[in-house]
């Protein structure tokens, strides 16, 4: 990839009728590591006997199709809808019969992804361009365990099906002879509690959680 980037920059403009476009698509693979902000609860029945919670974030990957208005040269909207697997391991340790004990509980996630970001790029120069990122995204957790009955098993960690965040972050932009080729790092933020409080051993504790997510794409448009 180095190779084609450095020749790409040595023999001129590649791709020069990409500029005359103002609608591309493409596809975007990535990896992600995601986590949650969260808050305690004051009032939990299990203050006295939890010493310490820990989220503790876990590798995940997405994809996702690239669609991209060119609004003016340095102004671009883009949505891309993804599928991103996301994953956080969350570990109690507490107090029972006077020995600390840990219990953990692993949180797998399944999200349909839908960001709306607009794109704030540099003029292109020769082949290549750096950009900004701002937007909102709506997430749908497909493997969500909203409506488990926590009284049927062991408990677990309940966070809702529906999300909404905010994102931002920025990348670089790379003409090769037959495609666009962008590498990108954003963040996202979740605006609204997640957390089903059902008063149970994993859920009590908490006060709130919201996601937090870093991503690492590369983007591949025609």
């Amino acid at each position: 990839m180095i190779s084609l980037l450095g020749s790409a920059q040595k023999y001129g403009k590649n791709y020069p009728t990409f500029d005359r476009k103002k609608i591309h698509f493409g596809f975007t693979l990535g990896f992600n590591t995601s986590d949650f902000r969260y808050t305690l609860n004051a009032d939990s029945s299990y203050a006295d006997s939890i010493t310490n919670i820990d989220i503790r974030k876990q590798p995940g990957f997405n994809l996702g199709i690239v669609s991209s208005w060119d609004i003016h040269e340095t102004v671009h909207l883009r949505f891309v809808p993804s599928l991103s697997f996301q994953e956080r391991l969350f570990t109690y340790s507490y107090w029972e019969k006077g020995e600390v004990k840990v219990k953990d509980n692993r949180l797998e996630s399944t999200y349909l992804d839908f960001p709306l970001m607009l794109k704030l790029r540099t003029k292109r120069i020769n082949n290549f361009a750096a950009y900004a990122l701002g937007g909102i995204q709506y997430s749908l957790d497909l493997a969500s365990q909203e409506d488990v009955d926590q009284s049927l098993g062991d408990p677990i960690v309940k966070i809702k099906k529906h999300d909404w965040q905010y994102q931002a972050g920025g990348g670089f932009d790379f003409w090769l002879p037959y495609f666009k080729f962008g590498i990108e790092l954003k963040i996202s933020n979740g605006i609204k509690n997640v957390a089903i409080q059902d008063n149970s051993f994993f859920m009590d504790p908490l006060g709130s959680l919201r996601t937090k997510v870093w991503w690492f794409s590369l983007t591949f448009e025609g």
